[in-house]
C-alpha cells in the first residue's frame, strides 16, 4: 500500500508539473510574436496565480453552491457526524462541516482549502443506502482528500490549464485582429518565415491545448482516486467496507443530477456515468474517475 501511495504522489507531481510547463511553452510562444519570450512567460505566470488565487479562497463555496449542499447539524444528522468526528480524529484533522446534498444517486465529496477550511458532502441517497461500516469506509476516503489537499492540488492544475486554453485562443484571436504584425512586418523574409512557423505552432497549440489540458487534470484525478481509497481503508482499518460502498454506488440505479463537468472530479464516483453500463476503452481514458471494479481489485489486494 505505501509503495501504491508513494507511486501515485509522483505521478501526481509530475502531471503538475507537466501542466505548468505546457502553460509556460503557450506563454513563451505568444510573448515571442508579440513582444518577446520572457514577456508572455511572465504573462502566462501572472495568468496562472490570479485564476488559482480566487479558486483557492472561494471556490469551495462555488462547488457547494453548485450541488445544492446543505449544511448539516449534529442534531439533524447524528450517525453522520459522529462518523466524520471520528475519522478526522483517527487522521489528526479537525472536524470538516458537513453537508448533505438532495440527490437519490449515492455518492460524497470532499472540498476546501486545507484541512483548516475543509467540508465533505454526501447526497441524502448515500445515507440512505449505506450502512455504518460502509459509511465510515467512504467518509474515510473523503477524509483523505482533506489530508492530501487533494482539492487544492485539483484546483490549481484546473486553472493553470484554463489559462493555458484561454492564452492560445488569445494567440488566435490577435492574429486574426492583426495583432501579430508588429513581428511579421519587420526583419524581412527571414521574420516573415518565422511568424508563418509561430503560427503554425499557434494553430497546434490551438488544436491539442483543450484534449491535453484535459487528459492532464483527469490523469490527477485518477490518481489521487487510488491513492484516496488506499488511505482511507489505512484510517477505518477494514477494507471491506469501502469495497461493499464502492459495490453498492456501482450497481446504484440512479444518475446524479447535480454533478457538472466543473466539478465531477470532486465526486466519490464518476457522476456522468449511466447506470448498469460497463466502462468503455474511451470512457477509462476521458473518465475523471478510474472504474470502481478497478478500484475494487485493487483494494481487495492490499
Amino acid at each position: 500500500m505505501h509503495e501504491q501511495i508513494a507511486r501515485n504522489k509522483r505521478k501526481t507531481f509530475l502531471l503538475l508539473f507537466l501542466a505548468v510547463a505546457f502553460t509556460a511553452l503557450i506563454g513563451w510562444v505568444i510573448g515571442y510574436f508579440f513582444w518577446s519570450g520572457y514577456v508572455g512567460l511572465v504573462v502566462a505566470v501572472i495568468l496562472a496565480i490570479v485564476l488559482s488565487i480566487g479558486s483557492y479562497f472561494y471556490g469551495d463555496k462555488a462547488v457547494l453552491a453548485s450541488t445544492r449542499a446543505r449544511k448539516v447539524t449534529p442534531q439533524e444528522e447524528p450517525r453522520l457526524h459522529n462518523i466524520v468526528e471520528g475519522i478526522a480524529i483517527a487522521a489528526g484533522l479537525p472536524k470538516p462541516d458537513v453537508y448533505v446534498v438532495p440527490e437519490v444517486a449515492p455518492n460524497a465529496f470532499a472540498t476546501g482549502r486545507d484541512p483548516d477550511h475543509s467540508s465533505i458532502a454526501v447526497t441524502q441517497g448515500l445515507l440512505d443506502m449505506m450502512n455504518r461500516v460502509e459509511l465510515e469506509g467512504v467518509i474515510g476516503h473523503e477524509m483523505s482528500h482533506v489530508m492530501d489537499r487533494d482539492i487544492l492540488i485539483g484546483t490549481v492544475v484546473a486553472t493553470v490549464v484554463g489559462a493555458a486554453v484561454l492564452m492560445s485562443e488569445i494567440f488566435m484571436r490577435s492574429w486574426f485582429w492583426g495583432g501579430g504584425r508588429g513581428r511579421r512586418d519587420s526583419g524581412g523574409d527571414t521574420a516573415g518565415a518565422g511568424a508563418l512557423i509561430l503560427f503554425a505552432v499557434g494553430i497546434v497549440l490551438l488544436i491539442i491545448a483543450p484534449l491535453a489540458g484535459q487528459l492532464i487534470k483527469l490523469s490527477v484525478s485518477r490518481n489521487r482516486e487510488y491513492l484516496a481509497d488506499a488511505e482511507g481503508v489505512a484510517l477505518t482499518r477494514y477494507p471491506p467496507g469501502l469495497i461493499s460502498a464502492l459495490e453498492k454506488i456501482g450497481a446504484a440505479p440512479h444518475a446524479m443530477r447535480a454533478a457538472n463537468n466543473a466539478t465531477a472530479h470532486l465526486w466519490l464516483d464518476q457522476p456522468s456515468r449511466i447506470p448498469g453500463e460497463q466502462t468503455s476503452t474511451m470512457e477509462k481514458l476521458f473518465s475523471t474517475h478510474p472504474p470502481i471494479q478497478e478500484r475494487i481489485k485493487r483494494l481487495q489486494e492490499m
